[in-house]
């Protein structure tokens, strides 16, 4: 898996590109672990790249999402595809995630 990293602002946007799956989810989930000690929570997942995860890749954004909330976070995920969203709703974890369609828009909620 490829993880992209950019900065908007103050804000850093990780961008994994492939399927977020069991062999991958323990290097996107270092990759955003250390994105947030350097971010102060200021952090967008752009998921437009990724065009499906399995239990583990589910089990990877909820943990994730569980450590910003104790720091008094959110995840803000964006671009989800149908799939993606589909295995949220299914799943009851869509609740976990602030949506956002686009990263402008995901950028844009820390304003």
């Amino acid at each position: 898996m490829n993880i992209e990293e950019r900065r908007e602002g103050a804000v850093t946007v990780v961008r994994p590109q492939g399927p977020l799956v069991l062999g991958d989810a323990e290097q996107f989930k270092a990759a955003v672990d250390d994105v947030m000690t350097r971010s102060l929570g200021r952090f967008v997942i752009d998921a437009s790249a990724v065009p499906y995860l399995d239990s583990r890749g589910l089990e990877t954004l909820a943990e994730i999402s569980e450590t910003l909330s104790q720091r008094g976070g959110v995840l803000r995920l964006c671009g989800a595809n149908d799939t993606l969203r589909e295995v949220f709703d299914l799943t009851d974890t869509s609740p976990l995630f602030e949506h956002f369609a686009d990263v402008n828009a995901g950028v844009r909620s820390f304003l």
